[in-house]
């Protein structure tokens, strides 16, 4: 194991340069350019101030921001089940023709991601100043390891579903379905209270997005730093799907240039 991660680390400068080509990529030709990643977030809370403020007037004191501090890190989890599926077979050229640790692209693709939710909650955190939120600096420091926590969940996620989808190419359109699926079965646009309390146990060890969720908003929305069980059932499970990850990443593609 460390000597596979000694010599991932060996090609880093890959993997920056595939950093860089995707972000640079993104929104090539467009007038705009790499402003979308600040606008795309910003639209989307004008909308969500819209609908639940005017339009259906929720129950929740500020339900554009409960809901938008929640929505940027789903954001960036679902994009990379969905688009992470491809990011073996959509390099097929490369995987045949050059040797590489094949994990760089797996880790390039989620690195990515998590740069662009890094630069959307620029918008999160001006919005805050703007609209006068208090900032616990204790809580703020929480984001650190609740950020770490979900990249290692996405990017074991992601190790499973690449491999995968290499000898199984439907992965990439049955993610597509379970993904929004997964949205409404995770606390995005609800408060993990309305589900009833002898399932609450359950429904946070099944749905590894819900302790992260819940954290993000405790830290954001209500300024206070998470509970500690919330915390470690969030490390916990993201430690253990992405050690699966990478085990069954690492036996899979063994096989891959035959299969592509």
């Amino acid at each position: 194991m460390f000597k596979r991660i000694k010599e991932i680390y060996e090609y880093r400068t890959m993997i920056s340069s595939l950093v860089k080509r995707d972000l640079k990529g993104r929104y090539k030709g467009s007038v705009l350019g790499f402003l979308w990643t600040f606008i795309n977030p910003l639209f989307q809370l004008i909308i969500y101030t819209f609908v639940f403020s005017i339009v259906m007037h929720s129950e929740v004191e500020d339900y554009y921001m409960f809901l938008f501090v929640a929505l940027i890190p789903w954001i960036f989890f679902s994009t990379c089940l969905a688009g992470g599926t491809t990011c073996i077979t959509g390099q097929k050229n490369m995987v045949q023709k050059i040797y590489f640790p094949r994990e760089v692209l797996p880790i390039s693709f989620v690195i990515s991601q998590f740069v662009n939710m890094l630069l959307s909650f620029i918008v999160i955190f001006a919005v805050m100043f703007v609209m006068r939120y208090k900032f616990n600096p204790l809580a703020l420091l929480c984001l650190i390891p609740v950020m770490f926590t979900e990249f290692i969940l996405a990017l074991g996620f992601t190790f499973i579903l690449s491999s995968i989808t290499v000898y199984f190419q439907d992965m990439q359109f049955i993610m597509g379905i379970l993904t929004m699926a997964w949205q409404f079965l995770s606390p995005v646009m609800y408060s993990v209270d309305r589900i009833p309390a002898q399932y609450q146990t359950i429904y946070m060890y099944v749905n590894p997005m819900a302790p992260i969720i819940i954290a993000y908003r405790d830290i954001l929305y209500y300024g206070k730093v998470p509970e500690l069980i919330t915390l470690l059932t969030a490390v916990g499970m993201g430690v253990l799907l992405f050690a699966i990850g990478w085990f069954t990443f690492d036996r899979m593609q063994r096989h891959f240039v035959e299969e592509m």
